[in-house]
Order: structure tokens, then sequence, then C-alpha cells
């Protein structure tokens, strides 16, 4: 499942920066049909740095700069565009534990997940519930150690938080 997330992450970046596939943007992932994993998430983090660095003069080590009434105006911005989407929208729990599963590398345990987060097993299986029913995540018993449940990505959650990203960067960019 990764390699597809990383190939809507991917794309995302490129097209933002008006790339098309070539020396700066492995091929491999820029494909209609993205297939294997290996490497994908080095050559996604070289490529979106890549991308940053050309289009903003990014720097990993560089931050934005915003003043605290505008980081609130943005959330409430962002969260008011959520709710008038119509969906059914997620806790800032389920939130935390959504962007944890995707944003840091596999593989995923209720009890991993709950030890990361601070909060305990049955908090972290309830929230998997409410995201397995929408189909932002899923989950599988544990070939090794039938008595740990492993999380896994689906394509469904790659295009949620790559919905979300979009409206809180165009967000971002409105309030200036």
């Amino acid at each position: 499942m990764f390699s597809l997330f990383a190939y809507f992450v991917l794309k995302r970046f490129a097209a933002a920066a008006g790339l098309q596939p070539g020396p700066s943007v492995n091929r491999r992932y820029m494909t209609a049909e993205p297939r294997g994993c290996l490497g994908a998430i080095g050559a996604l983090r070289r490529t979106v740095i890549t991308v940053a660095k050309r289009t903003v003069g990014y720097h990993p080590a560089m931050s934005i700069q915003i003043r605290p009434a505008q980081a609130l105006e943005l959330w409430h911005k962002v969260a008011l565009a959520l709710v008038r989407r119509g969906e059914d929208d997620l806790s800032a729990r389920q939130m935390a534990i959504l962007t944890t599963i995707y944003l840091t590398p596999p593989p995923h345990t209720v009890r991993g997940l709950a030890q990361t987060l601070g909060v305990t097993k049955p908090v972290i299986t309830r929230a998997l519930d409410t995201m397995g029913a929408r189909g932002l995540v899923a989950r599988r018993r544990d070939e090794t150690d039938r008595r740990n449940v492993v999380i896994q990505r689906t394509v469904e959650g790659a295009l949620f938080l790559e919905s979300l990203a979009g409206l809180i960067s165009g967000t971002a960019a409105e309030i200036g």
C-alpha cells in the first residue's frame, strides 16, 4: 500500500512544481500503475526536497513562520471547510492516529500506536473501528504473533489525507 500512497503524494508535489517525469522525478513512481515499494520512502523524500527547493527555496531545516493568531485562523478555516463537506468528521485523536499511521514507516500495531500516542489500547481500537468503517485504514492479525493486530494503510485513507493536505495548503495560502 505504501507505494500507492507515495505515488499520490509524489504526483501532487511534482504537479505543483510543474515537473514532468524525468531525471528529477523517478519514473517508477510516476507511472499509472505504481509498483514495488522498496526504496519508495527514499525516492519520495529526495523528490519532495528537489521539488521544494525548486519552487520555494526550501531547506529541510527551514520552518514556516506564522503568528499564533494566523495559526488559529488556519485551524478554524480548515475545520470549518471539513464540517461544510458534510462527511463524517474525525476527532482530533482519530486524526492524530491516522496521520501517525500514514506519516511514519510501518508496521503499525495497536500496542505500538497506544505507546506512541500515550493512550490505552481500547482508545486506539475504538478510533480504528471508526476509521475502518470509513475505509481509511484496515486491520489484520500479525502472522508471526497472532496477539498483535497490524494496521494497514488504504487507498481511501491516502486520498483523504491528500485532500486534507491540499485543503490546508490552500487555506494557508489564502491567509498569507
